[in-house]
């Protein structure tokens, strides 16, 4: 619930309370006061959280209202005391005036705004650098990119053009901040040859669209979600937000600064995707939570900001999985490896010479001229009573795999090592 403290001219308190109980209102006190403007009455109730627009809507006409509303949980409890269990248990979202309200007061300082960003952006730079995977969640735990994110989601769905047109401001800052400072670090540091965490950032899977759209969904709900939710943390929620956005923002100042352009354009790809996922999976979460652009005391919502921004945001979507979908296997990278390591599985499975040990499917660099080099790196282990050479199991085994990657249309030139290991045994006998 929420506390509502609400001033009216005197003699407008008696219909204040009947609204405040009609919606659902509780331990209510109605007092005289004396203010600035006269005499008045003053109204302290705690409302359920989905009641206050609802409240503000049925008061707004009252002249000279003033409204102070806590934007904390409280629990509200009534006799008998053994109801109170009962009373506590049901946990509400957000208003949609105090969900608006508390995105309008996160665009803040934009000083700490961009000491945040910059300090994400120089840890992503030595997390992909140095190739140490923890630095990463120390990068999305400081990145400031979920509070833009989530704004422009919101303003989506408010129809508010001018929340809109801050947020992409400070996401775009934001990002082109990232970019540049890693692109810098590099220079000044003289790299010049991709790390092997940038290789495996820059290989996009098929499936990559669901990462934003989670994400913006999830930061939605949490957003809408009351601050006595135990459900999801907002840091939790906004190291997914920055999970999608952080990583693509370092590769491409990194590839470019080294002359990746290939790279670079895989990381342009997945930031954008990130972008229009987000938009369009927040939007319609705050939109199902009744953030339309028409609310109680609020005139800046414009009917034609949501359905346009949303078409928008899907209309790049479809046109990124289009082009997703065009450049393969140049942006299927990742999914495309997964699936011919099936395939050679498979035919290493199908074998009566040997038994699978492992087997490491990769793309190698994208600069090498002609078609997408696969490197199939296979360890195998002899069957008891195969008596061949190794070279020849090799070679047999060489050509299966190639010959079924062909057979499958994958457009690669599949390079196939084969190391066929002996048991201790076998090798002492």
């Amino acid at each position: 619930m929420r506390q509502v403290i609400i001033q009216v001219p005197r003699g407008r308190g008696e219909s204040v309370v009947e609204a405040a109980g009609d919606l659902g209102g509780s331990n209510m006190i109605r007092f005289e006061a004396a203010c600035d403007d006269g005499p008045s009455d003053v109204v302290i109730a705690y409302i359920p959280n989905a009641g206050v627009e609802d409240l503000l809507g049925r008061l707004q006409e009252v002249p000279g209202l003033r409204v102070v509303l806590v934007p904390r949980g409280v629990l509200a409890l009534q006799p008998p005391f053994s109801e109170v269990s009962r009373q506590i248990e049901e946990v509400q979202p957000r208003s949609p005036i105090e969900v608006f309200l508390g995105g309008l007061q996160s665009v803040g300082s934009w000083t700490a705004f961009l000491g945040y960003t910059a300090a994400a952006g120089a840890v992503v730079w030595v997390d992909l650098f140095t190739n140490t995977a923890y630095l990463l969640t120390a990068a999305m735990l400081i990145a400031p990119f979920a509070g833009p994110a989530m704004n422009a989601a919101l303003a989506t769905a408010r129809g508010d053009p001018v929340l809109l047109g801050r947020s992409l401001v400070r996401y775009m800052a934001a990002l082109i901040l990232a970019v540049i400072e890693a692109a810098v670090l590099s220079f000044v540091l003289r790299q010049e040859v991709a790390t092997s965490f940038m290789v495996s950032n820059s290989q996009v899977s098929s499936t990559a669209v669901l990462l934003p759209l989670v994400a913006g969904a999830a930061g939605a709900l949490n957003v809408v979600q009351s601050d006595r939710n135990s459900l999801m943390s907002g840091a939790a929620v906004g190291m997914l937000v920055a999970a999608s956005l952080a990583p693509p923002a370092g590769l491409i100042g990194m590839a470019g600064a080294i002359g990746r352009w290939d790279m670079a354009g895989s990381g342009v790809f997945l930031l954008l995707l990130q972008l229009a996922g987000i938009n369009v999976s927040g939007a319609l979460v705050f939109r199902a939570y009744g953030l339309t652009s028409h609310g109680v005391r609020y005139d800046r919502g414009r009917s034609w900001v949501f359905p346009t921004s949303l078409a928008v945001s899907a209309v790049a979507l479809a046109g990124l999985l289009t082009w997703q979908l065009w450049e393969a296997p140049g942006l299927q990278r990742s999914s495309r490896a997964q699936r011919i390591a099936a395939e050679v599985q498979n035919v290493v499975k199908q074998s009566r010479l040997v038994d699978l040990v492992e087997a490491d499917v990769r793309f190698t660099q994208p600069d090498i001229p002609g078609p997408d080099t696969l490197l199939a790196v296979v360890y195998v282990r002899r069957q008891g009573g195969v008596e061949r050479p190794d070279e020849e199991v090799k070679s047999e085994l060489t050509h299966s795999i190639q010959e079924r990657i062909r057979e499958q249309g994958y457009e690669v030139r599949p390079l196939v090592d084969v190391t066929v290991l002996d048991d201790p045994a076998a090798s002492a006998g």
